[in-house]
């Protein structure tokens, strides 16, 4: 049996990504030298939605990449038997830009290591922050979000999904619960 509920609805979402821009502008002063990288796919959506909104807070329009981490993932041909992999577009230079990783949700955080990984390869940026929308805890790896549109307290049983327009569904987060029979 699943218990589902959703956490976040399309408002809840733009207003996370509207917080999430202003701090990055404010952390970074300004849009000069930073460069969005998203996390193919998720996270390169939302990074997509958040160089309009950091444009209109600056009136500079940041530079946006994409990085496909598929073949730096520890579980490549374990949990992925037929691995799709996608490109990496960074048309910019890493070297002199602060670069902000952003993906849908956090986790374990294996998923930021196998994209730190990735970004090496291209270059050595000034530095790498990480934007999560959500934040579902449980770490395996010491890394942490810099920018976080919404905290869930989750267990091992629960999942947090990110739906999102760009992919045909209505924007919303949800968290499913597994409940044990058992009694």
């Amino acid at each position: 049996m699943v218990d589902k509920r959703v956490i976040a609805d399309e408002a809840a979402i733009a207003r996370m990504l509207r917080r999430i821009a202003h701090e990055i502008v404010e952390r970074n002063q300004g849009a000069e030298n930073v460069a969005l990288v998203g996390i193919r796919t998720g996270g390169l959506h939302l990074a997509e939605r958040l160089v309009p909104l950091i444009e209109a807070i600056e009136g500079k329009r940041p530079m946006l990449g994409a990085v496909d981490i598929t073949l730096y993932r520890d579980d490549v041909f374990i949990g992925l038997p037929r691995p799709e992999i996608g490109p990496t577009e960074l048309p910019f230079r890493l070297a002199g830009n602060n670069i902000v990783l952003i993906d849908d949700v956090l986790f374990t955080g294996r998923t930021v290591r196998a994209a730190l990984d990735a970004l090496m390869d291209y270059g050595r940026p000034n530095q790498v922050q990480l934007a999560a929308l959500v934040d579902r805890g449980l770490r395996e790896l010491p890394i942490a979000a810099d920018y976080v549109g919404l905290t869930a307290q989750t267990t091992a049983n629960d999942s947090v999904r990110v739906f999102l327009k760009e992919t045909g569904d209505d924007d919303r987060v949800i968290l499913r619960t597994r409940i044990s029979n058992e009694s």
